[in-house]
């Protein structure tokens, strides 16, 4: 058994216990197929398809890798419990889910054999999580992108594996073989990456936007704002988060109402179901009306980026890390890449400490 063999690589059936987060409008079929067929285990974003769209990109990852795989998507949408049967139905291994999960739901999965694997910002989330039946969990620190808590990476790790007992995924902060070992040795089970994977020549993020990330080489432009939807957003500084934040509430909320409209007809849903989910969303999580409809904009604003190819008129979801990545490879590259490094540093400390080399000064 290989250093790299943890616990989450055998629950998920993978061979490198490297995780692709789901970011909605980058996480597809061919992301995830790359993903599994380099040893790692990709999530496929559905909270960003239509309804009709979910069974068909099942499907085309399984026709590309016959590796496992799970999907994403907010537990409170319309169609969750339709994504939940075909979870079951195309035996998916795993789902990952944020806001609004639901016993009744997360008992279904489990009940088919499906792992659930929320991703969390604080402890007492990684707690209440694990409260409702979660098998592991991927925690993210501050240094993550997109909706991210405060807490870093290396104080919000230490919390969670002193007050759960279900495997933790790291995430937030990590790109190589160093970040790997580092949450190894610190009592993870391996490593989640959103960034580092929409930075790969498998990415389907057009090359106008994937440019702006990899021009980013200052660490303090990769910023966290409250102008999106109230909460804690991770982005890269560009002419739309800097029209957001310098408009008043009764602007960001205009514009929010536009792309709510614009979002419900992207995805099928009606006036109602729209309405329905802002209820069910505030229920969850006590923020103001305008907050909530405010986040429906945001799924618009990103896929003008990372779909359309324009990048300064939507919005640049990322970790910091992208600071530090000055290149595309493949996720073949990157997934051998880390396992290798990380196998390389893990065995050197392993050593006895008298024939360990001596650093030199």
């Amino acid at each position: 058994m290989g250093v790299l063999d943890t616990e989450i690589t055998r629950l998920l059936g993978c061979r490198y216990p490297v995780i692709q987060t789901a970011m909605g409008w980058v996480a597809d079929a061919r992301l995830v197929a790359a993903t599994g067929n380099a040893g790692g285990f990709g999530f496929l974003a559905a909270a960003t398809l239509r309804p009709e769209e979910v069974e068909p990109a099942i499907l085309a990852v399984k026709a590309a890798s016959g590796a496992p795989f799970g999907i994403n998507f907010h537990l409170f949408q319309p169609n969750a419990d339709d994504i939940i049967t075909l979870a079951i139905r195309h035996g998916l291994r795993a789902v990952s889910y944020g806001r609004g999960p639901n016993k009744a739901q997360i008992r279904r999965l489990k009940d088919a054999g499906i792992l659930c694997i929320p991703t969390v910002g604080a402890l007492k989330h990684a707690q209440k999580a694990v409260e409702l039946g979660a098998d592991a969990l991927t925690i993210q620190g501050g240094e993550g992108g997109g909706h991210t808590g405060s807490v870093p990476t290396t104080i919000l790790l230490p919390q969670v594996l002193d007050a759960v007992d279900v495997p933790v995924l790291a995430a937030g902060g990590f790109r190589d073989g160093r970040g790997l070992a580092m949450a190894l040795a610190a009592g993870a089970a391996g490593i989640a990456m959103g960034t580092r994977f929409l930075m790969t020549t498998d990415s389907p993020v057009p090359p106008s936007t994937l440019q702006k990330y990899v021009d980013v080489n200052d660490v303090s432009r990769i910023e966290v704002s409250l102008a999106v939807d109230g909460m804690r957003h991770r982005l890269i500084r560009n002419p739309v988060l800097e029209r957001l934040e310098a408009a008043g509430p009764f602007g960001r909320l205009w514009l929010a109402l536009k792309s709510a409209r614009r979002f419900s007809r992207e995805t099928g849903m009606s006036t109602g179901q729209m309405a329905a989910t802002l209820v069910r969303s505030l229920r969850e999580d006590p923020s103001t009306l305008s907050q909530t409809v405010m986040a429906a904009s945001q799924p618009m604003l990103l896929q003008r980026a990372m779909v359309d190819g324009v990048p300064d008129e939507g919005l640049l979801a990322s970790g910091q890390v992208a600071a530090s990545i000055d290149a595309l490879i493949s996720c073949d590259a990157l997934v051998a890449g880390i396992a290798r490094d990380a196998e390389a540093l893990l065995a050197r400390f392993a050593q006895p400490s008298a024939a360990r080399p001596v650093p030199a000064h």
